[in-house]
């Protein structure tokens, strides 16, 4: 069945909108009597008034776009699930788009955000962007924007994890158990998040005096596949790695499964961290030690740049939220 319009109601009863539209809203000019029939008619017949025909009218939508890589993915899921927890308590609703983890993907959905007239957008760019500039429009226009999880390095508001500082103390807590020929998966190299994470793994490196190898550091594509296939490289090497970081989840569960095929033992000949949450870790054999990072904080903190951001304050603010290494059994016991 269709849905009643207030032009339906003034049709059927022989009035104007206008006078249809002040009663149900509450206003003076309308006859208690008429009133009375305009509302009750409006009750019978299933009418609701249309949210964003009323906030395009006040010019506020009440809306935020949201863009992910992959709504699916646990990580993002967990996030998004905060942001839209938050948006509703301060009354308001969320549009969740999915790049696909595509740059022409994610310029589509920003493209359809700003036709629906939302309010402000919270994005985790894809690992292949290099082109905001359709961001930067978007924020020039005054439209408030938020970085999460990935953010370049641009005058936008972002929430990130201590990226580099992570990766330092993963780093080192392989080499206090003894490797020495540690690797390190990576993302595309197009990403600061891949760049920084890098910096405190080779920072580590050299603070411990242990040499540096190239052959021994993969950055491609994020992907089950080229984890895959970046492992068992690393696994064929003349000199193989005793450790791996995974800078991701889905290269640390792709790590496992490589080392496993190869039918080595974790952690005494190959140890392994990875960027996961704990529950992917349990669900491993043997559970992943990894980066736990604090999503819901994440999310929190994003939203609430943004609102700050819809209320006026166009500062730009990048807030780094703490992560901290849990040690399962994919590494050795000290």
């Amino acid at each position: 069945m269709k849905r009643i319009s207030q032009r339906d109601i003034a049709k059927m009863l022989g009035i104007n909108v206008s006078t249809v539209s002040r009663a149900l809203r509450g206003l003076e000019g309308v006859s208690p009597e008429l009133r009375q029939q305009i509302e009750s008619f409006a009750v019978e017949n299933g009418y609701r008034p249309n949210p964003f025909a009323v906030s395009l009218r006040f010019d506020t939508t009440r809306t935020i776009g949201i863009v992910v890589p992959d709504v699916s993915f646990s990580h993002y899921a967990h996030i998004v699930k905060r942001i839209e927890a938050e948006a509703r308590n301060n009354g308001y609703m969320c549009i969740i788009t999915d790049s696909d983890d595509k740059p022409e993907t994610e310029s589509y959905c920003l493209e359809l955000l700003e036709n629906m007239h939302v309010e402000g957008i919270i994005i985790c760019p894809t690992q292949n962007t290099t082109d905001f500039s359709q961001l930067l429009r978007l924020k020039k226009a005054n439209m408030p924007v938020v970085f999460f999880d990935r953010a370049p390095d641009i005058d936008i508001s972002s929430v990130i994890i201590n990226d580099a500082t992570s990766a330092l103390q993963a780093t080192n807590s392989l080499i206090d158990d003894g490797a020495r020929r540690i690797a390190f998966l990576g993302g595309s190299n197009l990403m600061k998040q891949t760049a920084d994470r890098k910096h405190g793994y080779l920072q580590a490196l050299r603070e411990r005096g242990i040499p540096i190898r190239t052959e021994l550091v993969k950055c491609h594509n994020i992907s089950f596949n080229s984890g895959l296939s970046d492992t068992l490289e690393l696994l064929s090497l003349p000199e193989p790695p005793d450790a791996i970081i995974a800078s991701h989840g889905l290269l640390a569960i792709s790590a496992l499964q490589a080392v496993t095929s190869q039918r080595l033992k974790i952690p005494e000949e190959l140890a392994i961290i990875g960027y996961l949450s704990d529950w992917v870790s349990e669900m491993c054999h043997p559970r992943i030690s990894f980066v736990r990072q604090n999503l819901r904080e994440i999310g929190i903190k994003a939203f609430r740049l943004l609102i700050d951001q819809i209320n006026g304050d166009d500062s730009i603010q990048h807030v780094v939220v703490s992560a901290r290494l849990e040690l399962r059994d994919s590494t050795k016991k000290k």
